[in-house]
């Protein structure tokens, strides 16, 4: 869809041009004290609080130097392995009860996981016109655009929107929850038709399936899934629930947090962050990049037509030219992203089923191909491993979920994190986060028109 706009191409070019060299900073102003990204010299994180949600591991501090080690994640002190593990062990879903763990604290018993399940799947329905008022009639290209817009429409659907008492954003985290997986469902249905020209159909939510087999309920046109592809998506759910406050989308939703501000505004903010292709929309460039390599690799096994192309990749002569090979490196983890592990072992069963296994194994070189060439022309000592990104987006294609889905599915997993970072900022900081940014310009005095 097109839309007219009363700006002037060529007004917008000259304040573009004066504007221009405004905002090109030198480099003398960046000294060793100022934390570019919140980092420090060594490619750590500044410490910004204390949290006990999440904690992510991959060196540790040894004679003030990092030292790699395996990955490790884990959600309130438990291993995410043992989670996954365990469930694996007994055939059954896992998303619920990490939902529960994050937001409550602990694990639940039977009763009270039952109690939580019977109040997450209510909260599923929709507000009553919220579907016809919000996504029917207000279409977005982008469904991160659309589900942001919708969780800051849901402000007018609340009885208490601002209050901040525990209980309240409680009942405010378990309902966004529910809703995150419709609002994106049904969000893509209209997209797809009016944007598309494609038929429209809208499945509602069904009590008592879990949250994997509900979307993919809603999501496919004929609302059929195998428990396998189910099991496959509730994985996926679970190692992207949360990542510590230090990601980017949880440390906006708790900086957001920290002014006072509703649940609403602070999670839309976190939708927003997890938008961005540097963030959570890492995982659809992955496959824009894995698609790009097929089409322009005339031997998918020929490993140095493979790695000659994936230098091209850095030079930025190939794919989108930004120099990067999108799934390679993370700002914490080493020797290995333990999400990637896990997700790459369970996705080997799957290509198998789906026969995609050449697709596989050629992700697996790009893999082992990419990282030696990217330390080498970085000059990098420290290991650098696959992230989860690099086998997210294979797993999301392996379901028949489409690529605009994938960063959505990314949100409606990590809502629950979000959720609990949001109500942890807001009863145990007290206090605003406020950064400090050095000037980099002089005082100049006032010019009157007549005079400039």
């Amino acid at each position: 869809m097109e839309h007219d706009t009363p700006i002037s191409a060529v007004h917008l070019d000259r304040l573009y041009r004066q504007m221009y060299t405004e905002y090109v900073i030198d480099k003398s102003y960046y000294n060793p004290s100022i934390k570019l990204g919140l980092r420090n010299m060594d490619g750590t994180g500044v410490l910004a609080g204390v949290t006990k949600i999440g904690s992510v591991q991959g060196y540790v501090m040894q004679d003030g130097e990092r030292m790699p080690i395996p990955g490790k994640l884990y959600y309130r002190g438990i291993d995410v392995e043992e989670i996954i593990n365990a469930h694996r062990a007994e055939n059954t879903f896992g998303y619920e009860e990490v939902a529960y763990l994050l937001l409550i604290g602990r694990l639940p018993n039977e009763e009270e996981f039952g109690i939580f399940d019977t109040i997450l799947s209510s909260a599923r329905i929709l507000p009553e016109g919220f579907f016809e008022d919000m996504i029917l009639k207000a279409p977005s290209p982008n469904i991160m655009n659309k589900l942001s817009r919708s969780v800051l429409a849901l402000y007018s659907y609340d009885k208490n929107p601002d209050d901040t008492s525990m209980g309240n954003m409680l009942r405010q985290a378990i309902e966004l929850i529910g809703r995150f997986p419709p609002i994106v469902a049904d969000a893509y249905a209209v997209k797809r038709h009016y944007y598309e020209g494609k038929s429209l159909y809208i499945h509602n939510p069904k009590e008592k399936l879990s949250v994997s087999e509900n979307f993919l309920r809603m999501a496919r046109k004929d609302k059929k899934y195998t428990d396998a592809e189910a099991k496959l998506l509730d994985l996926m759910l679970i190692l992207h629930a949360e990542h510590g406050g230090g990601n980017n989308s949880a440390f906006v939703c708790r900086t957001l947090s920290s002014s006072g501000t509703d649940t609403y505004s602070a999670i839309a903010g976190a939708v927003g962050s997890l938008k961005g292709p540097l963030h959570g929309g890492a995982n659809q460039k992955v496959m824009e990049m894995f698609l790009n390599i097929k089409e322009n690799v005339s031997d998918i096994a020929d490993e140095d037509e493979i790695a000659a192309y994936l230098s091209k990749i850095l030079d930025g002569e190939a794919n989108d030219l930004s120099g990067k090979i999108y799934g390679l490196g993370h700002a914490v983890y080493t020797i290995s992203d333990p999400r990637a592990v896990i997700l790459k072992k369970y996705a080997a069963d799957m290509a198998r089923e789906k026969g995609m296994d050449d697709d596989f194994r050629l992700m697996e070189t790009i893999e082992r191909l990419g990282i030696p060439l990217i330390m080498q022309r970085k000059g990098l000592s420290i290991p650098m491993c696959a992230n989860v990104d690099m086998y997210s987006g294979l797993v999301y294609s392996m379901l028949g979920i489409p690529q605009e889905l994938f960063t959505p599915l990314f949100a409606i997993a990590r809502i629950a994190g979000w959720c609990a970072h949001r109500i942890e900022e807001a009863t145990t900081c007290n206090r605003i986060i406020r950064p400090a940014y050095r000037a980099a310009v002089k005082s100049t005095p006032y010019l009157p028109m007549s005079k400039r």
